[in-house]
């Protein structure tokens, strides 16, 4: 966990490509590459400017390696606070194996997983939440994941929580101050205000807990399970929101053994679909574990896409199965399938049989398709994205890092636990107590409080050269 040495890493994937680079960080790192580095220009490259870029030649004593580009970052005007030089360099694997053994001998040590970026961190260039934001940056697969990451890594809620973790530091002080004055019983601290910051941070809190919901989904996939009995089409309908052939398509029920899984991005946010095992009582050994499996889906998914062929079930049973998987973190899409195949009236009034059953369920949409016809498709996708975007209770900031959630929540205790003591009016001492334990768990979040086991996990994650 120390931030000292010079460390090297390749900063581009591993293997052959047009273009490699080779980052390397530390207060001898310029010294390091001008030793085996001649630019065209003649020029020392231990002289020039930072963030300049210079065409030249990499030598292992007089033996040519490569004609490379170096970028030069003179600290604390770097990504790690420190001395940083990119080698831009052919992307063959020898050459790059050549110039990393060349600064192994010159003095360099491989960097860690994420050490770069802890670099960063410990030389106050981020606070932690943007460095995890890097890593979330990295491996987001999604529009909105992307927007989620990038927002956090500029800032995002960080400035929040640092701005009311230092209003309640300031209440703290001022309590710490009646305590060296209790024999006069002066009250520094104004205790309606404070009253009132803790209502702001409550509010503040709430409602970045209540976004970790839609951030959490947002930043892994929304999972979404298919689920009706067999037959109903659910493996034509996974075919057809994926417009291709990835699940095999039968009129014999019990087809679907095993969980069929596949994502895709709509609008931006992606979907984690999931076609599953028919409904149904069975005999079948290796069909009973399917549905086994496919009720497992369905207790884990965020949406149920629960579809039915009205020819084929009764009201009875779709409402007996929906009730049978009801939760209130469960957004269920009822999907009545196969309309090509009867009139809009048959299916109209079915329909309303069974909204009028369920009115008083959780059921977040109704609606008619064929799989066959893309429009209908089309417009399940369209609720699919509308009934995630509803689940967002911010504006924009959004909590996506358990980890941030764990310390929210304990954040939340802290202060409902001094509102409580303020009520009872407790003494200044005891206040403390409380104010001290909100104040380290807001502390968590940015990394004003942390430790080097905290540290070792979060960055142990990231990948090298990063």
């Amino acid at each position: 966990m120390l931030n000292e040495g010079t460390i090297i890493a390749k900063a581009t994937a591993s293997g052959s490509s047009a273009i490699s680079i080779i980052r390397i960080s530390g207060v001898d790192s310029i010294k390091m590459v001008s030793n085996c580095f001649r630019a065209r220009s003649g020029k020392i490259l231990a002289n020039q400017k930072s963030h300049t870029i210079h065409f030249g030649t990499i030598y292992d004593k007089d033996r040519v390696i490569d004609e490379v580009l170096v970028s030069l970052f003179i600290g604390p005007k770097s990504y790690t606070g420190e001395n940083l030089v990119e080698i831009s360099c052919h992307g063959s694997i020898y050459i790059q194996q050549q110039i990393f053994q060349l600064f192994i001998n010159e003095g360099a040590k491989p960097a860690k997983p994420g050490e770069y970026t802890l670099r960063a961190f410990l030389n106050q260039k981020i606070d932690l939440i943007q460095a995890e934001a890097v890593a979330d940056l990295i491996s987001s697969e999604s529009k909105v994941a992307h927007e989620v990451a990038l927002n956090q890594m500029r800032g995002g809620y960080a400035h929040q929580i640092t701005s009311l973790r230092q209003q309640l530091l300031d209440f703290a002080s001022l309590i710490t101050l009646e305590l060296d004055f209790s024999e006069e019983d002066v009250l520094f601290a104004d205790r309606k205000a404070l009253d009132k910051l803790l209502d702001n941070l409550k509010e503040k809190i709430k409602s970045l807990i209540d976004s970790f919901e839609y951030g959490s989904v947002i930043k892994n996939g929304v999972p979404v399970t298919i689920a009706g009995k067999p037959n109903a089409g659910k493996s034509s309908l996974l075919n057809a929101l994926l417009n291709e052939d990835r699940a095999i398509v039968s009129s014999i029920p019990g087809t679907t053994r095993d969980a069929v899984e596949d994502t895709l991005t709509i609008d931006g946010i992606q979907f984690r679909f999931i076609d599953t095992a028919g409904l149904r009582e069975t005999d079948d050994k290796i069909e009973l574990i399917g549905v086994a499996k496919a009720k497992e889906k369905v207790n884990k998914a965020k949406i149920l896409i629960y579809l039915f062929d009205q020819n084929d079930i009764s009201i009875k049973e779709v409402c007996d199965s929906i009730e049978s998987f009801q939760r209130e973190d469960l957004i269920i899409i009822t999907v009545e399938n196969k309309i090509d195949l009867r009139s809009e009236s048959q299916s109209s009034n079915f329909n309303d049989k069974l909204k009028s059953k369920l009115k008083n369920k959780l059921i977040s949409a109704f609606i008619r398709i064929s799989t066959f016809d893309l429009v209908t498709v089309d417009k399940l996708k369209t609720i699919l994205v509308d009934q995630v975007k509803n689940t967002s209770t911010t504006e924009g900031v959004v909590v996506s890092n358990a980890r941030h959630l764990n310390s929210l929540q304990n954040s939340l205790k802290a202060i409902l636990s001094i509102k409580k003591g303020l009520k009872s009016n407790l003494s200044g001492d005891l206040l403390t107590v409380d104010i001290n334990d909100a104040l380290n768990h807001l502390g968590e979040i940015s990394g004003e409080i942390t430790n080097d086991e905290l540290l070792g996990n979060i960055f142990s994650k990231f990948c090298i050269g990063k």
